[in-house]
């Protein structure tokens, strides 16, 4: 058994942190934009001081692979550690606890408790708009009533959805519904660490029942790990409680698997292999952020002005779409390179932050002879405050001479 100590002040603890999180998140900015916050109107994610365009978005697959996998290996190894610590129903519900026991109280309490439960529901479902919306975009639109159709259809909905769910489903939701409670049994083994009754002291048990009455889902732990557990660990403080003041420890705590079974290697091949993976995916993921470039440029076809020989050079010219994936006003150079004794026109520009801009240049080389007609180019783009480069190919054509 790995603990006989008070488990919820801990517990507290880390949901009053969540919380802090999850509501102050939005109003923190970075380089003028939301740390978090993924933007409808632009489709582009703000993320800490990184904006991701759509085109972008394979990292946000490849963070999506990690944290996929994240999620089996620390199922794997902690079991329901999300379902109790982590995961905002259970967060919520525990917040609004006094719902429980407002309504044993009678009709007033009760209705008292309703309200309450619909202001937090409001609250909670506002702080999800946040994160598509700037919460200080949505605070002075709602206060100078311009905050329009869609968004108050959102926001009564949500709030609906959230207030039935914390005034009528709670944790019943966990123990019935949840996708995640049902797959957790096919990714544990029997060195899961679990929360379970030690058979092996089931003679010390004294039949309070104070596990059972305080179960949220009401289940009996004695009678072994049941599926619908969310592993709030209220049973262990409970037992805890009774067994300390005859200095004895608790009867229920937490387990490498089940109490009684070999437990002794935590790590094994299916958490090794697991690991690996994760780990993979991580270093991946890194790579692709780190690689990232925030220029990006295509050569687009230009049909209104074709190849032609001017004063015995030839001239190309190429539509270039360039965009400023940064946070900050960009002075780029614009190169050619595949061709010898070749210049571009415009070689320079300046891109303000976020800016999108379709621009017309001009490749010159020499008339040179050639077999071929055409030649592979790469129009470079080079930033001079950052110093990485985007590179598009395009195809340099020699007309023929008559």
């Amino acid at each position: 058994m790995m603990t006989t100590k008070k488990v919820q002040p801990w517990r507290r603890l880390v949901e009053i942190l969540e919380g802090a999180v999850i509501l102050g998140l939005p109003f923190l900015r970075i380089k003028g934009q939301s740390a978090l916050r993924f933007d409808v109107t632009y489709l582009r994610l703000h993320f800490f001081g990184i904006t991701l365009w759509m085109d972008e978005f394979f990292i946000v697959l490849a963070a999506l692979i990690f944290l996929a996998l994240l999620f089996v290996f620390v199922t794997l190894m902690f079991g329901r550690i999300w379902c109790g610590w982590i995961c905002p129903q259970t967060v919520l519900i525990d917040y609004t606890g006094f719902f429980d026991k407002a309504k044993k109280k009678g009709l007033l309490y009760g209705a008292v408790s309703y309200g309450a439960v619909l202001i937090i529901s409001v609250i909670v479902s506002a702080s999800l708009i946040w994160y598509f919306v700037s919460p200080y975009e949505f605070i002075g639109r709602l206060l100078s009533q311009r905050l329009g159709s869609v968004l108050w259809g959102f926001w009564i909905v949500l709030s609906g959805v959230f207030f039935l769910n914390y005034a009528f489903l709670r944790h019943k939701w966990c123990a019935t519904v949840c996708p995640y409670a049902k797959l957790q049994s096919v990714m544990f083994d029997n060195k899961t660490m679990v929360i379970a009754f030690d058979p092996a002291r089931k003679l010390e048990c004294m039949n309070c029942m104070a596990c059972v009455r305080e179960c949220p889902v009401g289940i009996d732990i004695r009678g072994g790990p049941h599926p619908a557990c969310i592993n709030c660990a209220a049973c262990i403080d409970e037992c805890t409680g009774v067994m300390g003041p005859k200095n004895r420890k608790g009867l229920i705590g937490y387990f490498w698997g089940l109490p009684g079974e070999m437990t002794k290697r935590t790590l094994r091949t299916n958490a090794l292999m697991i690991g690996f993976f994760t780990a993979t995916s991580l270093v991946f993921l890194i790579y692709v952020a780190v690689t990232r470039t925030t220029l990006g440029v295509t050569v687009l076809p230009n049909y209104n002005s074709p190849a032609r020989v001017v004063n015995e050079k030839v001239v190309n010219p190429f539509l270039l779409s360039i965009e400023n994936r940064g946070r900050t006003d960009e002075v780029l150079e614009i190169s050619v390179r595949g061709l010898n004794d070749s210049k571009i026109i415009p070689n320079s520009i300046v891109m303000k932050a976020g800016e999108e801009r379709k621009i017309t240049v001009y490749v010159i080389a020499a008339n040179a002879p050639t077999q071929t007609r055409t030649r592979s180019i790469e129009i470079i783009i080079d930033s001079e405050e950052t110093g990485k480069k985007s590179a598009a190919k395009a195809n340099f054509i020699f007309p023929e001479v008559k």
